[in-house]
């Protein structure tokens, strides 16, 4: 007979017996109770430990949103003036909430303070000791460049004669003997009331006051005069950078056509609040208006129609605004000394200048905080807020990695986006025996010679060109083929301007999209 045998497994006599054991099995319920007890309890903590979590971090974005400052989740900005809700800075206020900045109070902690009026003399105690990753858009010192009476009088190229009242009296007597159809402007800081006289009609004894030879004979379009704004931007004073916003120019037209002239008509040589804009000047409404050009691109091409070259008058501006820098740096430089550091600071400002009929230009003033409300020339709203964004991009401000507080946040990232492979430059220069040491002023941007402020000012000015959109490098000026020596940057330029300079020109070797 076939026998069939269970596959249970056997179990052991003694097993038997203790599973009959009474209190085997009380201690095996005591286990089963206990395990269940702990499992409950560990949930139990697990959820607790969740609503903690979830309360705190709803705590946290209550207490960001009360006070924005205390975990820095976005970068701020202050602005700093008279009424800024008023609307004047609508368009600076639009371009920070589209880079992701939140606003906050002046006296908060901030990381941008725009200022559209001069800071320093109310904010001193707190502009003093700012942190590195701070921005301030002006210059401790920056009214050297934009005083009238400062500028006017500073005797450069391109800037019409001026004298200051009355202590210049004399000169400009004299001055004026030399040609008796010379018509001169009397100005204040305020540059309100100008009218043009001729010299016996002035007041030489008018205290601070200057008296400026007038421009005669204007460049007109459709018979009216103008005035060209650049945008202009300083971004370091030691070395000196300089750039200006290449994407347009801001033509003004005066609202009454020159001639017949008469000097008790203000509207036919003052450009005013009041002004014709360029879509409403014929011969250049079918270039802005009707094919989309740039008012420079116009302007460009009006005076190509007229047989003349438009590229004079712009190495002109540039002649006269690098000019200007130059002969200043020294006085804000000066003036940045009160100061922590001059990195802090960034400055744009508007140049205005005029052309005559012979194609010169003359630079007229530099406008501090220029004006950027379209609100009464609506159409300006685009140049005005690239102006914005173009010096916030140039600057670091509009920064493509999103960092809190603007701040690096490790070496990782610095380098990632400028390493020392992107700032060495003149290779065979830099590996010849003329630089084993640093002793030769030509091997100063050598990496062996570098030390830690000129490779962060050099890494500054990398970061610079990167980001700099449509903005143009002013100073260190251009550098056109064939390329100049490396030794011909000399006595002209302060010594570190002369490093900057030769850096650059390695650069341009490398690469021409570094010649201007």
């Amino acid at each position: 007979m076939q026998r069939f045998v269970s596959h249970r497994k056997l179990s052991d006599p003694k097993d038997e017996k203790s599973s009959r054991d009474p209190s085997v099995e009380r201690r095996k319920q005591s286990w089963t109770y206990d395990g269940k007890s702990f499992a409950a309890a560990f949930i139990l903590a697990c959820c607790f430990l969740v609503f903690l979590n979830v309360y705190a971090y709803k705590q946290s974005i209550a207490n960001e949103l009360e006070n924005p400052n205390v975990t820095a989740k976005v970068p701020t900005y202050a602005l700093f003036g008279k009424n800024v809700d008023s609307g004047y800075l609508r368009h600076v206020i639009a371009v920070f909430e589209r880079l992701g900045f939140q606003r906050v109070d002046v006296s908060s902690k901030w990381d941008v303070l725009w200022a559209h009026e001069y800071p320093f003399r109310n904010m001193y105690s707190v502009l003093k000791n700012l942190k590195p990753h701070q921005k301030v858009n002006h210059f401790p010192g920056s009214g050297y460049i934009t005083n009238k009476l400062e500028l006017s009088t500073s005797e450069l190229p391109h800037l019409p004669r001026a004298f200051r009242m009355p202590q210049d009296k004399e000169r400009l007597l004299e001055y004026a003997k030399a040609d008796e159809d010379l018509m001169f402007v009397q100005k204040d800081n305020n540059h309100r009331g100008i009218t043009i006289k001729h010299i016996n009609e002035l007041n030489l004894s008018a205290n601070n006051t200057f008296i400026q030879e007038y421009v005669s004979k204007p460049f007109l379009i459709d018979g009216y005069k103008f005035d060209i704004g650049v945008y202009t931007i300083l971004t370091s004073i030691n070395p000196l950078r300089v750039y200006i916003y290449d994407g347009d120019i801001l033509f003004r037209f005066c609202p009454v056509k020159y001639y017949p002239f008469d000097p008790q008509i203000l509207d036919k040589y003052v450009v005013g609040d009041d002004y014709l804009p360029i879509w409403k000047v014929p011969s250049l409404k079918k270039y802005y208006v009707d094919k989309g050009f740039s008012m420079k691109d116009t302007f460009n091409a009006f005076v190509e129609s007229q047989g003349k070259d438009p590229s004079t008058i712009w190495t002109q501006v540039n002649e006269a605004i690098r000019n200007i820098y130059l002969q200043k740096e020294s006085k804000i430089r000066q003036s940045t000394l009160h100061y922590q550091s001059s990195t802090n600071f960034f400055e744009m400002v508007r140049i205005d200048f005029v052309i005559d009929e012979d194609m010169n230009v003359f630079l007229m003033e530099a406008n501090m905080s220029p004006n950027l409300s379209s609100a009464h020339y609506p159409p300006n709203q685009l140049l005005y807020e690239q102006v914005i964004f173009n010096t916030l991009a140039l600057v670091g401000v509009a920064q493509r990695i999103k960092s809190s507080d603007l701040q690096i946040r490790s070496v990782a990232e610095e380098d990632m986006m400028v390493a020392l492979k992107n700032i060495v430059v003149f290779p065979h220069l830099c590996s010849s025996h003329l630089c084993q040491t640093c002793e030769n002023a030509l091997c100063d941007v050598c990496k062996h010679c570098l030390t830690i402020d000129v490779l962060n000012q050099l890494k500054n000015a990398y970061k610079e060109h990167v980001n700099r959109l449509d903005c143009r490098r002013v100073f260190p000026p251009a550098m056109t083929p064939p390329l100049p020596n490396i030794t011909s940057y000399g006595n002209a330029y302060s010594p570190e301007n002369q490093r900057v300079a030769r850096w650059f020109l390695g650069k341009c070797h490398i690469d021409h999209s570094w010649c201007s």
